[in-house]
């Protein structure tokens, strides 16, 4: 079902808001893998602030939802978008890149609230999550669990045997989004390492599978409520996405994958995030949105 008018701007001003901080985490460190935070910067927007059933006062409550960022090196969006949802004071994200800081180049549960799992060696981010999906149900909770990965994270074998296991166990509580931008750090996906027809692959190892625009708030809302997709099934989304989604100098560049910021660049892509927001706000006050 569409999101009314104020709906999908409240989500798109947490998306700006991701972003900003994404940024702010580059400014402080002077690098960062900023394509894949940014790319699903939507995502985290609609899991964190529609989706996901949390509660930041209190993140390991029980019967709460769970999420794992299985690209852990995409770590920057997880930190925003906790930060942005309160889960702790946002001056943390000033100490990115810091030695001993709780917010590392990987995400580390025993450092930060939140954080649901140690992710980054990629691969795991899918098995983790299944066995947590498989746990709840045993538990007899009504928890669910998403994750999402990288489509360069495909090339790892563990993906598939977890897949694998989460049809074969009919995990209907587990979500997989895949955010597929085509880049990974060596060049275009399909050409380092295919896996199209991506859709049927994840539907012959018995999941439901949706594509959707990665950038389409309607679309993304859609996808993630409507899940499960279909009962005794788990549910992939492969989410179409843009590498550094929001930053136009960057946007669909391999070599932001990991980005060494100059400062005139930082500066360019701080006043372009403004001027969106500005876009955004006027488009408030005029009635259009």
């Amino acid at each position: 079902m569409p999101l009314n008018d104020k709906d999908r701007r409240a989500l798109e001003i947490r998306a700006l808001a991701i972003r900003r901080n994404i940024l702010r985490m580059i400014e402080a460190s002077g690098a960062g893998h900023l394509g894949g935070a940014l790319s699903c910067a939507d995502i985290a927007s609609a899991l964190y602030f529609r989706v996901l059933r949390h509660t930041p006062s209190d993140p390991g409550r029980a019967d709460r939802d769970r999420f794992v960022l299985s690209a852990g090196h995409k770590c920057l969006v997880l930190y925003a978008a906790l930060a942005e949802a309160g889960y702790f004071d946002p001056a943390i994200l000033d100490t990115y890149g810091a030695l001993d800081s709780p917010i590392p180049g990987h995400p580390c549960m025993h450092k930060l609230p939140g954080v649901e799992a140690n992710t980054g060696s990629l691969g795991h981010g899918l098995s983790i999550s299944a066995g947590m999906a498989l746990g709840l149900r045993i538990a007899g909770r009504k928890s669910r669990v998403f994750t999402v990965m990288g489509d360069g994270e495909l090339a790892e074998g563990s993906n598939w045997e977890a897949a694998a296991a989460a049809g074969h166990h009919k995990l209907d509580n587990l979500t997989a989004l895949v955010d597929r931008n085509s880049l990974q750090i060596g060049g275009k996906t399909v050409d380092i390492m295919s896996y199209e027809p991506l859709a049927e692959r994840w539907a012959a190892f018995g999941w439901s599978v949706r594509t959707i625009d990665g950038h389409d708030f309607d679309q993304i809302t859609d996808a993630l409520e409507s899940a499960p997709f279909e009962k005794g099934k788990p549910s992939a989304i492969i989410a179409d996405t843009v590498k550094s989604k929001g930053i136009s100098f960057a946007e669909g560049k391999v070599s932001f994958h990991y980005w060494k910021a100059k400062k005139e660049e930082i500066d360019q892509a701080k006043a372009e995030l403004a001027s969106a927001e500005a876009a955004l706000q006027g488009a408030a006050g005029s009635g259009r949105v």
